[in-house]
């Protein structure tokens, strides 16, 4: 409405041509309607200690303006700012409408179960082991376990996977998913601060506070830049009146036009605003970066290290084959893993006794010890009974006569004497050798996995991705240190990223430039040690995710030429007289608007 008002004050005495007196008291009432609220704004920064910003700027060269005689011009400066201002907060505003719908997953609430009743309360207010109900058309509001019902999901809102995934009792479900179809009944894993839903949320309205390099120059470069401005402003007005005698007006208005040129608007806004719409854009691609900062590095990656296990394979292990030494049987072998094994979490262990199809009875089982990176000790009926890799059996001596076979093998003693091995298969993901080779397409100079597997078994899953340098049988602590070689002898230029499961490798995750979490959303460790977190188990989200880092840094430095250009050439003309206050405000308000509209493109993703 100011804008309206100001703009008729400003149009009626131009239009009318009143005299002298009437267009000062017209472009006055115009000039405090358009512009009061900055003067005002200016007056308590300065009395704050905050002189030197846009306002104090605006301020200083729209009462000059006024202070020379050059009304219409003076206001103009103010409306014109004021126009821009109002397309600056339409623009901001619509970014941040975009992101929040993208993340509109947040649940009102819960339907919980209370013996034969169903109250309805909110998420908070629901805890472990409770057991909800969810309807057709509702959001899952805690992550949980279906124990009744089958249905479609969609999931979209986590993983931006359009398709909708089919569920039912026995399987895990998150927070955010939409129930498509049949009524489920869920058993409560995880609190609603822990939840899905809620470490999403967290981690992208935390986003902004982790600034990338680019913005925290830009911050630097305006506290400096103004004053400086402001000197120059004063020396363009004063000293060639002094020493070479020329007009003091028409120098001091050369000055105001610097002064308005000069406003760093565009760099201070379109920037955060161009990163903050490369996260939202990524999380809509079902990936969550935590910060600009890790956004700029992503840009900058040259290589790409990767685990084996749950990232380029699926983790979903099957014994392919048993084989016993002579005086033992098949049976006897998966008998003994089986119950090695019965206290795994790991995939491989639940594979072995997913193949042994008995009952474990763990009464059986005495001093159980598990050897991390190896495998286990335990006794079972009296004997001693040892399943692990090959480093295990060396480290006791016990000699085995496995041949080697595609897959994971894992060695069976039984009183230090070799009984057997067992070969275990992981089957490598879709789109994995695809990703590869979209990777080295983006330029990226080197491939690495690194796995806990044999060098054999690494080696030909390597050879079939076509990575370029595989490490096989690392230990966790292994794993860091071949990052920590890898990363020494990257390119300064460069950035080394890592790509895991996000439970095991937890410490590479950390170590790593760039640490990219798979899959890893219900993990509590993916979510600390990660810098970014792919929400699906797709490899090829990691291409989505370097080429939104690299548009958005081109979006960036667009706005920072377009914005440094178009100033340097006016404040040029300006200085020779060439350039008008109107040419000012378009230098100033203009550019704000056009790098605006350009950095909201980063919310745009293109797969």
């Amino acid at each position: 409405m100011k804008i309206i008002i100001g703009a008729i004050l400003f149009i009626v005495p131009i239009l009318f041509k009143f005299e002298a007196n009437w267009e000062f008291i017209f472009f006055f009432a115009s000039y405090i309607v358009v512009g009061g609220e900055i003067l005002v704004r200016a007056l308590k920064n300065i009395t704050h200690g905050q002189i030197f910003d846009e306002n104090f700027l605006m301020a200083l060269a729209t009462i000059g303006a006024f202070a020379i005689g050059e009304y219409p011009e003076g206001v103009a400066v103010m409306l014109f700012y004021q126009v821009g201002e109002l397309f600056q907060d339409m623009a901001v505003s619509h970014s941040r409408k975009s992101i929040k719908s993208l993340l509109d997953i947040r649940p009102d609430y819960a339907n919980i179960k209370n013996g034969d009743e169903v109250v309805k309360v909110a998420p908070q207010n629901v805890h472990v082991g409770d057991h909800i109900i969810v309807k057709p058309g509702e959001k899952i509001p805690l992550d949980g376990t279906i124990i009744e019902g089958k249905s479609t999901v969609d999931t979209s809102n986590i993983t931006g996977e359009n398709v909708p995934r089919v569920v039912q009792a026995g399987d895990s479900v998150l927070s955010g998913y939409v129930n498509n179809s049949g009524l489920l009944t869920i058993e409560v894993l995880k609190e609603f601060g822990e939840s899905t839903v809620s470490k999403i949320l967290d981690l992208v309205e935390n986003a902004s506070s982790k600034k990338a390099p680019t913005e925290n120059f830009i911050t630097t470069f305006a506290r400096y830049y103004t004053p400086i401005v402001v000197i120059s402003a004063a020396f363009i007005a004063f000293i060639p009146p002094l020493i070479f005698k020329l007009s003091l007006s028409e120098w001091v208005y050369r000055a105001l036009i610097f002064l308005v040129i000069s406003c760093p608007c565009a760099l201070v806004i379109s920037i955060p605003l161009g990163f903050f719409g490369g996260i939202g854009g990524a999380s809509k691609s079902g990936i969550l970066i935590k910060g600009g900062n890790y956004l700029e590095a992503l840009n900058q990656v040259d290589t790409v290290v990767m685990d084996k296990t749950g990232t380029v394979t699926k983790g979903v292990f099957r014994v392919t084959r048993v084989n016993a030494k002579e005086g033992f049987t098949e049976d006897e072998v998966i008998y003994l893993a089986a119950y090695g094994e019965a206290f795994s979490n790991h995939p491989i262990g639940k594979s072995i006794i997913e193949a042994y199809e008995g009952k474990v009875d763990e009464s059986l089982l005495k001093d159980y010890r598990e050897i991390p990176g190896m495998g286990v000790q335990v006794g079972i009926s009296g004997d001693k009974v040892m399943i692990g890799n090959e480093k295990l059996f060396e480290r006791e001596n016990i000699k085995v006569e496995g041949k080697k076979g595609f897959g994971t093998i894992v060695y069976v003693a039984k009183n230090s004497e070799y009984i057997g091995y067992i070969i275990i298969s992981d089957e490598i993901k879709e789109d994995a050798k695809d990703t590869i080779m979209g990777l080295k397409n983006l330029g990226i100079k080197q491939t690495i996995m690194l796995s806990g597997d044999n060098q054999y078994v690494a080696s030909k899953v390597g050879e079939i991705l076509g990575i370029d340098s595989v490490y096989g049988g690392l230990l966790p602590q292994d794993k860091v240190s071949v990052l920590e070689k890898i990363i020494n002898e990257t390119s300064r230029k460069g950035k080394v990223a890592f790509v895991g499961d996000g439970v095991n490798d937890a410490p590479v995750l950390a170590r790593a430039d760039v640490g990219i979490a798979m899959g890893g959303l219900g993990s509590d460790a993916a979510i600390e040690a990660s810098d970014i977190v792919i929400m699906t188990d797709e490899p090829k989200k990691i291409i989505t995710g370097i080429k939104i880092a690299r548009k958005t840094k081109k979006i960036v430095t667009q706005n920072i030429y377009l914005a440094l250009g178009v100033k340097i050439i006016v404040l040029i003309m300006g200085v020779f007289g060439i350039a008008t206050m109107w040419e000012a405000v378009f230098a100033d308000v203009g550019v704000s608007i056009i790098a605006i509209l350009n950095s909201m493109r980063a919310l745009k993703v293109e797969e």
